[in-house]
C-alpha cells in the first residue's frame, strides 16, 4: 500500500493522510448497498432509500435489527458472497488510507446457510488486499449457547484464523453465564475477547463486561458518562472503548455529536477508537466519521490524530508496524 504525502492545508487532505484503523464493524452491516446489494434487484432496492439518508433517526434497536437483517441476509447467502462483500468493503478502506480492521461476522448466519464458521473467515481473510491487515471475529447474540450453535462456541477457540469474539445485538438481553467461561477460554487461547456494551443500556453493562466477562474490548461504550466510577474503571483497567460516533447519533444515543461523550471519556484517560459499525444502515464512512467529528464536535486536528493513534494501540500488529505508524501519524500532526 502506498504511503501518503504530507497533507496539504485542508482537513480532507489530512484526515485522508492519517493512517487509519477500523476497529468496530459487522461485516453484514457494512455490505456495500450501490455496488453489490442493488444489483440482485434495483427495483426492491432503490437508488436512495429513507433508511440511508443521514436525517433518517431509527426509532428503536429493534427496527434498526429489522432494516439490518432485511438488507443483509438476501446477500450473505455463502461463502463466495462473504468473499465478494469483503473484497468491495476492504477496498473502500483502501481509498480511505485505513491499514488495519477488525471485523466481525454474525455466528448464527452459519446455521441459516449452513456453512461452517472457518469457511467465512477464511471467505473474509482471502479477500485482504496487500497491506491491509485484517483480523476477524466471531459475534453472537447473548443466548447464543441456547441451541443449535453450541458445539460451534465450544470449539471456537481452536479456530484457525479466527481473532477474538464478540457479545452484541440487544443490549436488554441479559448476559448469560456462559459467556463466562467461555470468553475465559477463548482469552486463555490466545483470542481477544469483545462486548457490546453501554449504548442502549447504563454503565452497569459496562462495568459487567469489564469485571465479569473480563473484556479489555468494549464495543460503544457510551453511556458510561453517567457514572463517573466506570468511566473510571475502564481508564485504570486499560480498555478500549471501540465509539462508533455516528451510528449512536442514528440510533438515538445521543441527540448529535456535539453532545457524544467522546472527548470527555478520552479526557478522563479512556482509550477510544472510532469506526462505523454498519454503514449498510448508516450511509457513512471512516473518513466521514472523522470528518463530521471536527465539523460537529469541534474535534481538532491534535484530537483527530489522537483517535488514530488510539486505533493502533490496540491492533494487533508487530511492533515494528505500531511504531511506524504512531511515527507516520505524529508526522502529519506535527508532534
Amino acid at each position: 500500500m502506498a504511503m501518503n504525502p504530507a497533507p496539504s492545508g485542508s482537513l480532507e487532505a489530512f484526515i485522508q493522510a492519517l493512517p487509519k484503523t477500523e476497529t468496530h464493524l459487522h461485516i453484514e452491516g457494512a455490505l456495500p448497498y450501490h455496488e453489490l446489494l442493488r444489483t440482485l434487484d434495483p427495483a426492491a432496492y432503490p437508488e436512495d432509500p429513507e433508511f440511508r439518508r443521514q436525517s433518517h433517526r431509527y426509532p428503536t434497536f429493534p427496527d434498526f435489527e429489522h432494516t439490518l437483517l432485511r438488507h443483509a441476509l438476501p446477500w450473505f447467502t455463502s461463502a463466495e458472497r462473504y468473499h465478494e462483500a469483503a473484497r468491495v468493503i476492504f477496498a473502500g478502506h483502501v481509498r480511505q488510507n485505513v491499514r488495519y480492521v477488525e471485523t466481525s461476522f454474525h455466528l448464527h448466519v452459519t446455521e441459516f446457510i449452513h456453512v461452517p464458521g472457518p469457511v467465512i473467515i477464511d471467505a473474509i481473510l482471502s479477500a485482504a488486499p496487500p497491506g491491509l491487515e485484517v483480523r476477524v471475529f466471531a459475534g453472537m447474540l447473548r443466548n447464543a449457547y441456547d441451541g443449535p450453535l453450541r458445539d460451534a462456541i465450544d470449539g471456537m477457540h481452536a479456530w484457525d484464523g479466527l481473532s477474538g469474539v464478540d457479545l452484541h445485538g440487544f443490549e436488554e438481553m441479559p448476559t448469560e453465564p456462559w459467556s463466562f467461561g467461555v470468553w475465559e477460554r477463548m482469552r486463555k487461547a490466545g483470542k481477544v475477547t469483545k462486548c457490546h456494551a453501554g449504548e442502549f443500556d447504563g454503565p452497569v453493562r459496562v462495568r459487567e463486561a469489564i469485571q465479569q466477562l473480563g473484556v479489555r474490548r468494549v464495543q460503544h461504550g457510551v453511556r458510561s458518562v453517567e457514572d463517573p466510577a466506570v468511566v473510571k474503571l475502564a481508564a485504570d483497567m486499560g480498555v478500549t472503548f471501540d465509539l462508533c460516533p455516528l451510528s449512536n447519533v442514528r440510533l438515538r444515543v445521543v441527540p448529535d455529536l456535539a453532545s457524544h461523550p467522546i472527548r470527555s471519556l478520552m479526557q478522563a484517560g479512556v482509550n477510544c477508537t472510532v469506526s462505523t459499525d454498519d454503514p449498510l444502515c448508516f450511509a457513512n464512512s471512516l473518513n466521514g466519521e472523522y470528518s463530521a467529528l471536527a465539523a460537529e464536535a469541534g474535534f481538532t486536528r491534535s484530537e483527530l490524530a489522537r483517535v488514530a493513534r488510539n486505533g493502533w494501540a490496540v491492533a494487533d500488529v508487530a511492533e515494528t508496524k505500531r511504531r511506524a505508524m504512531l511515527a507516520e501519524i505524529d508526522r502529519l500532526s506535527g508532534t
